[in-house]
C-alpha cells in the first residue's frame, strides 16, 4: 500500500507541474469529468461554424456498474478556434467538474458495453460499435431516438447488425475511407469484412430507419422488429490468438491489416483470398494492441504493443518470411501502448497513448535530428494531463491539431474517467525560423508599446 501511495504522490506532483505549464504549452484546453469510465471517444461531423468557435458532434461510451444501463453518448462540443482562448482562461478549470464546452445531446441505451466506436468516413452520422458479443452494431445516430438511461430501460435497437464472428469481438473495429466497408477482429482469431452498401440508402433515411420508431411502446414486440442482419463478404484466418485491432488501407476497401495477442502484424488482400498476403511474426516482443495506416502516405503502418513501444513499418519492405524489421522503434512510454493514430494533416506526425497516462506526439522525420539526447527520438510533445491510463484518443480532421483523449481513472480515484480536448501551441510544431521571426516581431511590438519615461 505504501508503494501505491508513493506512486500516487509522484503522479500528483507530475500533474501539478504539467498544470502550471498549460498557458505555455496549449493554445486551447478543456477538461470534462465523466461520471462513468469511457473506453472510446471519436469526433463526429462539424455542424456549425462561428466567429470564435465551431460546434461539432462527439461520440463517447459510458461503462456503468450495472446500476444504470451502458450507453452510447452523442455530445455537442464547442471547439474554440486557434489563437482565440486566453492563457489564463484555459488554465482555470476544476478537475471534478464537467466542461461547459461539452453538452450531452442524445443518449442511446446500448445492448452491452461500448468498447469501441468508429464513424463511417463517407457519412460520420453512421457509426459502428463493438460490444461484449460477436456482433458489430451499426447506428444512424441522428435517426435514433433519445433515450433515458434508467434501470430497466429497454435497449435501443441498432439499425443494422453485422454477423459472422464465432466468438466475442470486443475491440478490433475499422471503417473504410474508400467505400462503406466495415472490418472487425475478435477472440475467434479471425478478421471479418462486410459491405453495408446494400443498406446505406435506408440508413440515411430516418423514415425507414428501424431506430426511428423508438422503443417497445410502438405496438410491436421487439422480436417482431429485429434489426436487419448483414452477412460478411469474407472471413480471414491467419492469427493464432485474439485479434486486437484492424485497419483499412486508406486507398482500398480490399487491402487491410490486423494485429493481435500472437504479436503478429498481418497484411491482407481480399482480391487474392482469405489467407495472409504478408505475415510479420514477432512484430513486437509482446501482445500488439493497436495499428494504424497512414492516410497521407499509404506505405507506412504503425503498431503499438504491451512491450511499451511503437513501431513503424514500410509495407514495401515487408517480406513473407516473417523476419521483417520496422524502419523505426519509438520508445518513450513506460507502460503498454493502447492506441496509435497518424495525424490527418501531416504525413510524418502521429500520436500514441499508453497505460502510463501519457499521450506522446511524434514526428518520424525528426528521428536522427535531435539535439537533446534525453528525449526519445522523434518525440516532440507530451500531453501529461491525464492521471491514469489513456484508453483512447482521436485527432480532429475538421481542426487537425485538436485532439480528444479519454482516461479510465477508476483504478486511481475510484471514479469514472476524464475527457480532455486540447490543442498544443502552434509555436511547438511550426518551422523554427517562422516561430523565431514571429517571436522577434512580438518582442519589437512589446518594446514599441513600452511606456516612455
Amino acid at each position: 500500500m505504501k508503494e501505491r501511495s508513493g506512486s500516487r504522490a509522484a503522479v500528483d506532483e507530475r500533474y501539478a507541474q504539467w498544470k502550471s505549464l498549460i498557458p505555455v504549452l496549449y493554445d486551447w484546453f478543456a477538461n470534462h469529468n465523466l461520471v462513468w469510465p469511457s473506453l472510446s471517444c471519436r469526433w463526429g461531423p462539424q455542424f456549425e461554424k462561428a466567429t470564435y468557435k465551431n460546434r461539432q458532434r462527439l461520440y463517447l461510451s459510458e461503462q456503468t456498474d450495472g446500476s444504470v444501463p451502458n450507453t452510447l453518448v452523442i455530445a455537442n462540443c464547442e471547439v474554440v478556434k486557434p489563437r482565440v482562448a486566453a492563457a489564463e482562461h484555459i488554465s482555470q478549470f476544476n478537475e471534478e467538474a464537467r466542461s461547459p464546452f461539452v453538452k450531452k445531446y442524445k443518449t442511446i441505451v446500448h445492448p452491452g458495453e461500448v468498447n469501441r466506436i468508429r464513424e463511417l468516413p463517407q457519412n460520420s452520422k453512421i457509426i459502428a460499435t463493438h460490444t461484449d458479443s460477436p456482433d458489430v452494431l451499426i447506428w444512424d445516430v441522428e435517426a435514433q431516438p433519445n433515450r433515458h438511461a434508467v434501470l430497466g430501460a429497454s435497449e435501443s435497437r441498432p439499425d443494422l447488425i453485422l454477423t459472422g464472428h464465432k466468438e466475442n469481438a470486443e475491440f478490433a473495429l475499422a471503417m473504410c475511407p474508400a467505400e462503406p466497408y466495415v472490418l472487425s477482429g475478435g477472440k475467434d482469431k479471425s478478421v471479418v469484412l462486410w459491405s453495408i452498401q446494400d443498406h446505406i440508402s435506408a440508413l440515411g433515411d430516418s423514415s425507414s430507419s428501424p431506430g426511428a420508431s423508438g422503443s417497445k411502446q410502438s405496438g410491436k414486440s421487439a422480436t417482431e422488429k429485429e434489426s436487419p442482419k448483414v452477412d460478411p463478404r469474407g472471413i480471414f484466418h491467419g492469427h493464432d490468438s485474439t485479434v486486437e485491432d484492424v485497419q483499412f488501407c486508406p486507398s482500398s476497401a480490399q487491402e487491410f491489416c490486423s494485429v493481435g495477442d500472437d504479436a503478429c502484424l498481418i497484411l491482407w488482400d481480399a482480391r487474392t483470398g482469405t489467407g495472409p498476403a504478408v505475415k510479420v511474426e514477432k512484430a513486437h516482443s509482446g501482445d500488439v494492441h493497436c495499428v494504424d495506416w497512414n492516410p497521407l502516405d499509404v506505405n507506412y503502418i504503425l503498431t503499438g504493443s504491451a512491450d511499451n513501444s511503437v513501431r513503424m513499418w514500410d509495407r514495401r519492405k515487408l517480406g513473407s518470411g516473417g523476419a521483417s524489421s520496422p524502419i523505426h522503434k519509438f520508445e518513450g512510454h513506460k507502460a503498454a501502448v493502447l492506441c496509435v493514430q497518424w495525424s490527418p494533416d501531416r504525413a510524418s506526425v502521429f500520436g500514441s497513448s499508453a497505460e502510463d497516462g501519457f499521450l506522446n506526439v511524434w514526428d518520424h522525420e525528426k528521428v536522427g535530428t535531435k539535439k537533446n539526447t534525453n528525449v526519445p527520438a522523434g518525440l516532440f510533445f507530451q500531453h501529461a494531463g491525464h492521471r491514469d491510463k489513456i484508453v483512447d484518443f482521436h485527432w480532429n480532421s475538421s481542426d487537425p491539431w485538436t485532439i480528444v483523449s479519454v482516461s479510465d481513472d477508476g483504478e486511481s480515484t475510484g471514479g469514472g474517467g476524464t475527457l480532455q480536448i486540447w490543442r498544443m501551441s502552434d509555436l511547438i510544431y511550426r518551422p523554427e525560423d517562422e516561430v523565431l521571426t514571429e517571436l522577434e516581431n512580438f518582442k519589437a511590438h512589446l518594446a514599441s508599446c513600452a511606456p516612455r519615461t
